[in-house]
């Protein structure tokens, strides 16, 4: 018995309740009991005595009253086994499920890409007006499920990733982080109920969602944050400040210096030969004293002359 199911896990099977308590729940197999634990149950979900459930094999243990199988209804494992069996595409293989991400009970949401280009993934798993997918949803308690194309460019699959929310530009850096700008009235169904929808959507392709509206963005990006880095000192983390003002007083002062030799030059005269030129040749100290007695001269030139003419007159008015 051990053996018939011990390479079964990952699995899914169909069960009868047999008995319901606060720590397990017991299934009925047929040959073997299965047992669902507390933790593997989705929450709010009855189990009614006789009611048929589907389940996931987890864990096959071996003891000495035979097999024990633990299975679980919160498995991501059981949405890709329901599929399997609702959409005869991915049991063949031309669509297959790339990635899936499962809130138990909430949503889930799971990418699929078709190995034939004449499939629609998203099609064939939805079906014709929605008859597969639903019949999913009702096994799994009215769970939401979106089903979006899986895409190898990241870009693409974070925008499938977040529908039915409108993308407007995603940004990606090399730390897989990716920031998503969306229009203001996309913002709270991109982030969805407590956000949800940014959570499954992370999970799903891999990288880390940031959801921006255009308005916190264009805020974003008119704030200026200072330069500098945390430091550990004495066990605790200090900011220290960039040294921008020390470096430009140290930029000014390097620009300034050749200016300063420049003009050191220009005041000593160096030549281009490193040799200080002539100076200007001063005037003799002797030479003030023949501009003065020159002056001298002159005044008493004037002072001559104006007597002689008064001489004149006075010889004139006696004749």
């Amino acid at each position: 018995m051990y053996d018939e199911y011990a390479g079964r896990e990952g699995d899914i099977v169909t069960g009868i309740v047999q008995q319901t308590d606060s720590r397990y729940t017991l299934l009925d197999l047929g040959k073997v009991e299965a047992l669902l634990p507390q933790a593997e149950q989705i929450a709010y979900e009855r189990y009614d005595h006789g009611a048929r459930v589907k389940a996931y094999i987890v864990e096959v243990r071996k003891t000495t009253k035979g097999p024990q199988i633990v299975v679980s209804r919160t498995h991501p494992g059981l949405v890709k086994r329901l599929f399997e069996l609702e959409v005869p595409e991915i049991a063949s293989g031309i669509v297959e499920i790339k990635a899936l991400a499962r809130e138990p009970g909430h949503r889930t949401k799971i990418a699929v890409w078709s190995n034939d280009h004449n499939v629609d993934p998203v099609g064939a798993c939805v079906g014709a007006r929605g008859s597969r997918v639903r019949m999913v949803t009702n096994e799994l308690k009215s769970e939401r499920v979106d089903v979006v194309p899986f895409s190898e460019d990241p870009v693409d699959f974070i925008q499938s990733a977040l529908q039915p929310a409108r993308i407007r530009e995603v940004r990606l850096d090399e730390d897989g982080n990716a920031t998503v700008i969306v229009n203001d009235a996309q913002l709270s169904l991109a982030i969805g109920k407590e956000g949800q929808n940014a959570r499954l959507a992370a999970r799903l392709t891999g990288w880390r969602i940031d959801i921006r509206s255009e308005t916190q963005d264009a805020e974003e990006a008119e704030i200026e944050y200072a330069a500098g880095e945390w430091v550990e000192e004495d066990g605790q983390m200090v900011w220290h400040p960039a040294p921008e003002e020390e470096d430009a007083t140290s930029a000014s002062d390097a620009s300034e210096a050749p200016s300063a030799d420049a003009g050191a030059n220009a005041g000593t005269g160096a030549g281009s030969d490193g040799e200080a030129p002539p100076e200007p040749e001063a005037a003799p100290a002797h030479d003030e004293g023949p501009a003065v007695e020159a002056d001298g001269a002159s005044e008493l030139a004037v002072d001559t002359f104006a007597k002689d003419e008064a001489a004149v007159l006075s010889e004139g008015t006696t004749a």
